[in-house]
Parts: C-alpha cells; sequence; structure tokens
C-alpha cells in the first residue's frame, strides 16, 4: 500500500482511505453491517490506515458502526477522522457536547484527525464568532483531538480566509480532473503547499462520475492500458498532484475496494503520455454538455419559481456523463413543484438578460421532458 508521510505532524498514513459515508445497505436503508465490516476488514488487512466518518453519515449510524468494527484492532493501527456537526453548533458549548457524544459512540479516548464540517461563508462565520475554533483547540490540548483541520465547499477566495485563519494541521479539498478549477480547486492545493498543510481529498472520482465514462469518451485511456478502470485513472491523476496526503474512496463494495487496493498497492504516478489522455477525456466530457450555462444566475429570480441554473447544472451533468441513478437522486433531493423547469410561463426575462444567449425556455422544456423519462425508467 502506498504510503504518504504528514511531514509537518510527523505522521504517515495509507494514501488511500476508506470514506464511511456510502456503505452498503440493506431495503430500509440501514447500513449492511455484515458486508461493510467486511469491506472494513479487508481494507485493514491490505494496507489501508485512514477512516474517515461523520455525524451525519448514513443519518447518523455511520460513526457507531465504524468504532465497533475498529474495536477490533489495536487503537494505534489506525487513523481516525470525523467531524464537527458544524450545522447543529449554535453555541461554544455545543462543540463539546457534540464532541463528548462522537468519542462515546466510537468508543473512543481520542480522534487522530477531526475537521470542521463543509466549511463555507456561513458555517466559518458562525463557528469563528461564537469560539468553536478555540474550543476545538481546547479539546486538542487535552489530548482529545491529534490533529485539528477542516473539510471544505465554497470559493478559493474562502479557502484562503480559513486556511491562513490559522496554522492547521489538514485540510479536507473536493478534487478530482473534472473540478479542479471549481471550489479551492487546484489552486487551493498549491496555496495548502506553500502553507505547508497536507492536504486530504474527497470526491476523487466526482461521486461515482468519473468511474463509469460514457460512449467511449475513455477510448485514449483503454488505448493506454486496456485493463485499468476509469476510477483507477481519476485515483492515480489525483495521487500525482504535490502535497496529497490522502484520497478518501466511499467504498460501497468489494469489487471498489479490491480495485482500489489494486491501484495504490502499486501506485505509479501518470507520465506525461498519460497526462495528455486524461485532459483528452476530460474535454471530451465538457464538450458533452446541453447548454453553456455558467451559472452566473442573471436569470434570478425567475418570476414562475424555476431554479434555472439548478435545472441546467443537473441537465449537462447528465449530458456529461450519462449517469441515469446520480442524476435521478439529485432530481428528487433539488427539484420540487415549486422549482421545478415544467413551472415555466415562457415569459422570456430569462433570455433577455443571459449572457450565454440560451435558449432558455427551449432547454427547460428538454429538461423537463428528460427528467421525467428518466423517472419513468426508474
Amino acid at each position: 500500500m502506498e504510503t504518504r508521510e504528514l511531514k509537518n505532524i510527523g505522521v504517515t498514513s495509507s494514501l488511500l482511505g476508506f470514506g464511511c459515508m456510502r456503505f452498503p445497505t440493506l431495503g430500509d436503508g440501514s447500513i449492511n453491517e455484515s458486508e461493510a465490516e467486511h469491506l472494513l476488514d479487508y481494507a485493514m488487512d491490505h494496507g489501508v490506515t485512514y477512516f474517515d466518518t461523520a455525524y451525519p453519515y448514513h443519518s447518523g449510524a455511520s460513526e457507531s458502526f465504524v468504532g465497533r468494527v475498529l474495536d477490533k484492532y489495536p487503537r494505534e493501527s489506525y487513523l481516525l477522522a470525523t467531524k464537527l456537526p458544524s450545522w447543529y453548533v449554535n453555541e461554544r458549548g455545543d462543540v463539546r457536547k457534540y464532541f463528548e457524544e462522537q468519542l462515546s459512540k466510537m468508543h473512543k479516548d481520542y480522534f487522530d484527525f477531526y475537521l470542521l464540517h463543509s466549511m463555507n461563508r456561513h458555517l466559518w462565520d458562525k463557528l469563528k464568532n461564537i469560539g468553536a475554533i478555540e474550543e476545538c483547540e481546547a479539546l486538542q490540548k487535552e489530548g482529545k483531538i491529534k490533529y485539528l483541520g477542516f473539510s471544505f465547499h465554497d470559493s478559493y477566495e474562502m479557502f484562503e480566509e480559513i486556511i491562513t485563519y490559522r496554522k492547521w494541521d489538514f485540510c479536507q479539498l473536493q478534487l478530482n480532473y473534472m473540478d479542479k478549477d471549481e471550489q479551492a480547486g487546484v489552486k487551493g492545493l498549491a496555496l495548502a503547499e506553500k502553507l505547508q498543510v497536507p492536504v486530504v481529498v474527497m470526491e476523487p472520482v466526482k461521486g461515482g462520475q468519473l468511474s463509469a465514462l460514457p460512449g467511449g469518451v475513455n477510448q485514449p485511456l483503454k488505448d493506454i492500458d486496456s485493463k485499468a478502470s476509469d476510477a483507477s485513472w481519476a485515483m492515480r491523476w489525483v495521487g500525482s498532484l504535490p502535497n496529497v496526503a490522502v484520497i478518501l474512496s466511499g467504498m460501497s463494495n468489494k469489487e471498489q475496494v479490491i480495485d482500489n487496493i489494486r491501484t495504490f498497492s502499486d501506485f505509479k504516478p501518470l507520465n506525461e503520455k498519460e497526462s495528455a489522455a486524461i485532459d483528452t477525456v476530460a474535454e471530451s466530457l465538457r464538450a458533452r454538455v446541453k447548454n453553456g450555462c455558467t451559472a452566473c444566475k442573471y436569470c434570478m429570480p425567475c418570476p414562475a419559481g424555476v431554479d434555472i441554473p439548478g435545472t441546467f447544472g443537473i441537465w449537462n451533468s447528465y449530458g456529461m456523463y450519462e449517469n441515469k441513478a446520480s442524476t435521478l437522486h439529485t432530481i428528487r433531493m433539488r427539484v420540487n413543484d415549486e422549482n421545478k423547469p415544467q413551472n415555466c410561463i415562457g415569459c422570456g426575462k430569462c433570455e433577455a438578460v443571459c449572457p450565454q444567449k440560451i435558449s432558455v425556455r427551449e432547454n427547460l422544456a428538454h429538461a423537463a421532458k428528460d427528467f421525467e423519462l428518466l423517472k419513468q425508467e426508474k
């Protein structure tokens, strides 16, 4: 198993980390514990030492389950990461309340890595103003937190503000070869390296979108290695970047665990030819978008309540990746009776202000039709 040293804190971790938010589930949505335990055991047996969970994963069940499974192993044999549930913390005392609950749920005396979860402008300002960072620092001084960091979902400018606020032990960013300029992106990765803050990467295969590429898009990769999975290419792209300490994978079945272990047990950074092939794949995927919406939101608010950029974001993602299950899940999560594309009244206000000159009304009708077809197929 490839390992990486977090030199600033003197810790070595497996490059592959097990993300504990996508375990196999039963019909009622609960964790299939026997199957999930087998996956964790297999990962441990093959050199995975970093396990990442959080308070809300699997409707609150992930922490307790992971804690029980890891109880079988010596505490020093693995690195355990979990996160402060930022949404529920409204005063400084809440930090310790939730933290102690997490320790109890997981049967642990300390966490190796503890993160402020999902930092954006709103959550960061709230935690900063109520003294949550200082309370986490107090827990660290007590030995209950070994290393303190944050996970991030916002703009590069917001990332710069947070990472320069104090000396963090590590941080966690979303990064893959399709999102290298999104959120903090590779620019944020470079800033973290400059500040000597190692990075844990999440979403290396973009929530599964890069694990099964559509329509022959992956041919440049197959021409180089016909046996390598699409997911392995995405993982190697991330692992070839500087200052990446851990790459999290939310593994849901044994095939994914085996494939990832194969990738990281004989890890090879991308060479120039392979990097060029991935660039070609990324260009091909971007060329598959349905329209050129940039989510500038000049069209908003829509008089009829339609979430125009949200609709086009889902529609364009479907065009790029053709991932029906993921698209349907997103539709169910984000599209409702108030903002659905079918509510368009054809007023044309959006088209008058769209910088990309998109035929918004026509495209909304196409998106609505595609969404309905997806629902019918399910």
